[in-house]
């Protein structure tokens, strides 16, 4: 079983009709543009005795990311504040669509050494490099009496 996975929003299909749904469908599609605001794209590479998480982060600065374990969670959240938030309250703007606000992506890292966990920020690329941890062997051999 793949152990790194990021955890995922699912579809409650409980409830038959929801109209509220339904009404954001109409409008977004199937959730995509939506999920594109709040999350960014990883990569996740299996390179023997480690994983490599890639997590694509432009635009930010170092001090405005933070990766956060509890427990065998792990998550990884940015944040990008408005520069005309403060700056501009005339409303001089012809176009604003540069989004601002937080981002955050949370990863199951149950087979990864937390303590050996390495981390670099580089060209707005995020990279984790996550030692797994050793394979315990818990077979025994039982004795007939």
């Amino acid at each position: 079983m793949f152990e790194l996975r990021p955890f995922e929003r699912r579809n409650n299909h409980v409830a038959a009709y929801d109209p509220w749904d339904q009404m954001e469908r109409a409008f977004f599609g199937d959730g995509s543009w939506g999920r594109g605001l709040s999350e960014f794209k990883t990569d996740i590479q299996d390179k023997g005795d480690f994983y490599l998480l890639e997590a694509d982060l432009p635009g930010f600065k170092k001090e405005d990311i933070h990766v956060d374990v509890d427990g065998d969670t792990m998550t990884i959240r940015a944040e990008r504040h408005s520069e005309h938030e403060d700056q501009d309250k005339k409303g001089n703007y012809v176009r604003c669509e540069r989004s601002y606000g937080s981002y955050q992506r949370a990863f199951d890292i149950s087979g990864v050494e937390v303590a050996d966990i390495s981390a670099q920020y580089n060209d707005g690329v995020l990279k984790l490099n996550m030692p797994k941890k050793s394979a315990v062997v818990n077979a025994k051999q039982i004795e007939i009496q």
